[in-house]
């Protein structure tokens, strides 16, 4: 647990030591779960600060996001759709992680010629991860159209309008 105090300090109470930023980032890229909370409210901040690294990560070297696809995110917040698009997103980007791990999984070893063969988009086997990937993306997708359709059609019902 990380408490944050009023005057913007985190305190890792596991090391009893003041963190920065830049080492609650080192503790997600490492996979160690955490939560943030206020020393005063115990109110739960853990997302404020990973947005908070995220923002530091964008304003930073190269971001990752750009103007136009952080505008869209804007557009989805009280949209009917926000809730699909939190869960697209998340199935997406697991899926994405997945298949790097099995990338990364399936190099360990390679020479630089073999690992410039493997990122040809045109071999085998980076032809068969781009396919699982994009047939997961689709599986999200139609999961996404189906609790719409499903949300839809509860409402419609609700107003006495059934199909």
């Amino acid at each position: 647990m990380i408490k944050k105090y009023p005057n913007r300090r985190l305190y890792d109470t596991e090391t009893s030591a003041y963190i920065t930023l830049a080492e609650v980032r080192l503790l997600v890229m490492n996979s160690t779960s955490f939560v943030v909370r206020d020393a005063k409210t115990g109110e739960d901040l853990t997302r404020s600060i990973l947005l908070q690294i995220i923002l530091e990560e964008e304003t930073g070297g190269a971001p990752m996001f750009t103007e136009a696809v952080l505008a869209n995110i804007i557009r989805f917040y009280g949209d009917a759709m926000q809730s699909f698009m939190g869960v697209y997103l998340e199935k997406n980007i697991q899926g994405f992680m997945d298949m790097q791990l099995k990338m990364a999984e399936q190099a360990k070893g390679l020479s630089p010629e073999m690992w410039a063969q493997l990122m040809n988009a045109k071999s085998p086997m980076m032809e068969g991860m781009m396919g699982a990937y994009v047939e997961q993306s689709k599986s999200a997708f139609t999961q996404l159209q189906e609790q719409m359709q499903k949300q839809s059609e509860q409402m419609l019902s609700a107003l006495g309008l059934k199909r």
